[in-house]
């Protein structure tokens, strides 16, 4: 069988979200956050990449560990790295924007934005310093986040920023309560507060431009969106964070996660700092708009999404990642082939498992059951800062076994896409207190073609069942009716 890859793209023992693609030279280089398996916060790890041919990228190669948390001087203070992004500068090295932040986000928004350099993309990176003004003061104004960086013809400009607040926000000058409020999310004085209240916002979308020295501001940071979006064309899909940013021709894309916190979105504009205008929704990790699904009929635990476009060997992708273990604090990196039309939109694309693969995956052979692209019991819940304890089907481990847990009634998996050609036979292999039966189709809800039967496994156990599948590239999916819940590690042709 050929070489295939599948979605997440990266190995199953690895959790790295917010990922930033970038073609550079003839490779693309994967940078993001780094989570870890079963976590207690976000990011946790220090940074790594991956890379891969731009000629074969099925081929994934582990770079190593490129940055550690502890080089940064704030360590004390903030011990994880966030989202980060990388671009190369005029000088021809390397320099990767990130903030640091601490337990499940503590002081996520009041520190600046550190810059480390190297003379690879991949190598060991080296801690440059902290985005400042000519004076030496750091750069805070606004709320530095989620750094996103480009070199636009020899102009180096970072994008970044949160949004909590989206009507018409309360007159700062008699409002003393949004003054704390604002001071303890933000870690501001009440005098910054009050005196970036006389211009605008400390919310929304930011760019700055820096000094070929990767550090120094040289343009002052400004808004790029709406900040107050009633009436915009942003109103249904705001601004939340993750800001990414990419050049198409004469058009700026500007990528980011949306209020709904289950979407990368994208605006575009033929300036890189002013008069963007919302273009639609790339990808969602529960494919919320895709079908008819809602965020009531989500697909998947849905939750934090960061990412970006890439253009790699001509066609283009893009980048998100997926959450396990219920909670936000072990995302995985997927990816999906998307167009961009010759208007310059972008259609939404469904998720997949099949990804990178440039087509449907062979039915043959065996797979491991936690590629599934849709994994649901009809109300799953929405990410949040925690993790979640009540049960539901999830991606989940056992040391160096991976696998959907806590499969029980009304549970259902599926994968997108295989390729069938005179396939007669399937299983699983599951272990779980479950009995019942679980129920085989080629579409979602679609017309039931078999069906394998469920008794109580104490140990990893296949069963199999005779089948005959249509022929060609179809989804495959399997739904659970019965008592009890059991585990699934692999599916079998």
């Amino acid at each position: 069988m050929k070489k295939q890859i599948f979605n997440p793209f990266l190995p199953l023992h690895e959790y790295v979200p917010d990922g930033e693609p970038h073609v550079f030279g003839d490779r693309v280089y994967i940078f993001g956050s780094h989570d870890k398996e079963d976590g207690e916060t976000f990011c946790m790890l220090d940074y790594v990449s991956y890379s891969a041919p731009i000629s074969d990228i099925k081929d994934w190669r582990f770079e190593g560990v490129i940055y550690k948390a502890s080089q940064d001087p704030d360590y004390q203070n903030r011990k994880y790295m966030y989202a980060p992004d990388v671009v190369r500068g005029n000088d021809g090295r390397y320099y990767l924007y990130y903030c640091m932040s601490g337990e499940r986000g503590e002081g996520g928004y009041h520190g600046p934005i550190s810059v480390a350099v190297c003379d690879t993309p991949a190598g060991k990176y080296q801690f440059l310093g902290f985005v400042k003004y000519p004076n030496g003061k750091r750069m805070l104004d606004y709320v530095p986040f989620d750094p996103g960086v480009i070199n636009d013809n020899g102009v180096i400009r970072v994008y970044y920023g949160t949004q909590y607040d989206y009507e018409e926000e309360p007159d700062f000058f008699s409002n003393e309560e949004y003054i704390q409020s604002e001071m303890g999310m933000f870690a501001k004085s009440r005098e910054e507060i009050l005196s970036m209240a006389k211009k605008d916002s400390v919310m929304g979308a930011i760019t700055v431009v820096l000094e070929d020295d990767m550090l120094t501001v040289k343009e002052a940071p400004k808004h790029i969106i709406p900040y107050k979006v009633k009436g915009t064309s942003f109103e249904k899909h705001p601004f939340f964070e993750a800001s990414s940013i990419r050049k198409i021709n004469d058009t700026y894309y500007f990528i980011y996660s949306s209020k709904q916190n289950h979407e990368l979105c994208y605006a575009t504009s033929k300036y890189p700092d002013k008069d963007f205008v919302f273009g639609g929704t790339i990808v969602s990790n529960g494919d919320v708009g895709i079908n008819g699904i809602t965020e009531e009929t989500r697909l998947n635990m849905t939750g934090t999404t960061h990412g970006s476009i890439e253009q790699i060997n001509g066609n283009w992708y893009v980048f998100y990642h997926r959450l396990t273990h219920k909670s936000d604090y072990s995302r995985q990196a997927c990816a999906e082939a998307i167009r961009i039309l010759p208007d310059g939109s972008i259609p939404q694309v469904e998720i997949t498992s099949c990804g990178l693969n440039g087509g449907a995956l062979e039915a043959q052979g065996n797979y491991p059951a936690a590629i599934a692209c849709h994994i649901t019991n009809g109300q799953m819940p929405h990410g949040s800062n925690k993790i979640f304890e009540e049960s539901f089907p999830n991606v989940n481990n056992d040391g160096e076994e991976r696998f959907i847990s806590e499969i029980g009634n009304q549970t259902l998996f599926g994968y997108k896409y295989f390729h069938f050609e005179n396939n007669t036979k399937l299983g699983i292999v599951y272990r779980g207190t479950a009995e019942g039966k679980l129920y085989v189709s080629q579409s979602y809800k679609g017309k039931r073609i078999t069906t394998i039967s469920i008794t109580p496994q104490t140990t990893w156990a296949q069963v199999n069942s005779n089948v005959c599948f249509d022929n060609g590239d179809t989804a495959l999916y399997f739904e659970f009716e019965g008592n009890g819940c059991f585990d699934v590690k692999e599916i079998c042709f």
